[in-house]
């Protein structure tokens, strides 16, 4: 306020969002997006993946006894119906949750209609292992990084890059670990992996694997589906894979990690930004400062000293660079997305 009048920057919400979230972790990636939405005063339209519908619509269910009416609509089925809530005028943003492939075509689709979006897509998640790094001493870290719900997380571990010195000891650290992981259903005492969510991803772990055995890869463990009903496959560490293969320049997003030798750290680093994605990335050493700096050359959204994915928290913000996404979820940056700007200016009559 002056003599001149005031000026006041005020955060609007958009009104009507449409969500579109995947099967993987169908809760905890509705929530992330229920939350700041209502908190900005939007309303949301939520569709879950067909694949994992129920959970959702009970999360709805519930939630509806608490919200007032049209605060939260919850709704699934299959494709087209993704489609037409993208293209539909009502919506003013769209934040979606899914692949790269699909996230293009929300993406298409909302400019059309100058949608405001949030994209948060695939990755290729590359982790570097130093040679001052004790392989036992990070195994189990670096392995559950990988396997984490079977390997159905976007930001899991989908690469790791070791040096010479060190490849072989890292290949039987994190191969011990596979072996001996018990797989089964969610249900079964004692599992600690389940199956794969669907049947065209199972497909697609197993063509990712065969392909880079037929390419010259070893399985150091797994390899192959497990011989029972459902889409279980061996939690499989792949070593002798390169650049090139199929497994180690996509997303597999399945029980499958390929490990690959470097000499020259260097060359390690431009190799794991040689890729389109850029979501999360880890390095593993016990000199901090030297991780650190290698850290920083890495083009992604976070990256971990010593763990992977640590920094994934409600505080911070999550997103990816290049084909992993635009915008951010979560903290008040992802809060933001959900709001436009608008100024208020007033004058002295």
């Amino acid at each position: 306020m002056s003599q001149d009048g005031s000026a006041e920057v005020i955060r609007r919400p958009l009104g009507v969002v449409a969500a579109i979230t995947p099967w993987n972790l169908p809760i905890a990636l509705a929530m992330w997006k229920i939350a700041p939405a209502l908190r900005a005063g939007d309303t949301m339209v939520l569709k879950p993946s067909p694949y994992t519908p129920l959970t959702t619509l009970a999360m709805g269910e519930m939630l509806a006894q608490i919200l007032p009416p049209g605060v939260l609509n919850v709704i699934s089925g299959r494709d087209p119906l993704g489609a037409l809530m993208t293209a539909h005028p009502v919506p003013r943003k769209i934040s979606f949750t899914g692949s790269t492939a699909t996230g293009k075509r929300v993406a298409a689709a909302a400019a059309e209609d100058l949608k405001r979006v949030t994209l948060e897509l695939g990755g290729n998640d590359p982790a570097i292992v130093l040679d001052d790094a004790d392989p036992e001493r990070i195994a189990d870290s670096l392995f559950w990084s990988a396997f984490a719900n079977n390997g159905q997380v976007c930001l899991a571990v989908k690469r790791v890059y070791a040096p010479e010195r060190l490849y072989d000891d890292l290949v039987e650290a994190l191969a011990v670990r596979a072996r001996s992981v018990r797989v089964g259903a969610g249900t079964a005492d004692g599992a600690q992996l389940g199956p794969i969510n669907n049947r065209p991803q199972y497909e697609r772990v197993a063509a990712l694997v065969g392909d880079a055995l037929e390419h010259g890869a070893v399985a150091a463990a797994g390899g192959r589906p497990i011989d029972r009903p459902g889409y279980f496959y061996q939690p499989t560490v792949l070593s002798g894979a390169t650049d090139g293969t199929r497994v180690v320049d996509e997303e597999q997003f399945g029980p499958a990690l390929p490990v690959i030798a470097y000499r020259d750290l260097g060359q390690a680093v431009e190799r794991a930004n040689g890729t389109a994605y850029g979501l999360t990335a880890s390095v593993w050493s016990p000199d901090l400062d030297r991780a650190a700096r290698v850290a920083a050359e890495l083009d992604c959204g976070q990256v971990s000293i010593n763990a992977h994915g640590r920094g994934v928290r409600p505080d911070l913000p999550f997103g990816g660079h290049k084909w992993s996404g635009l915008g951010v979820e979560n903290g008040p940056w992802g809060l933001y997305g959900y709001t436009e700007l608008q100024v208020l200016v007033g004058n002295q009559s």
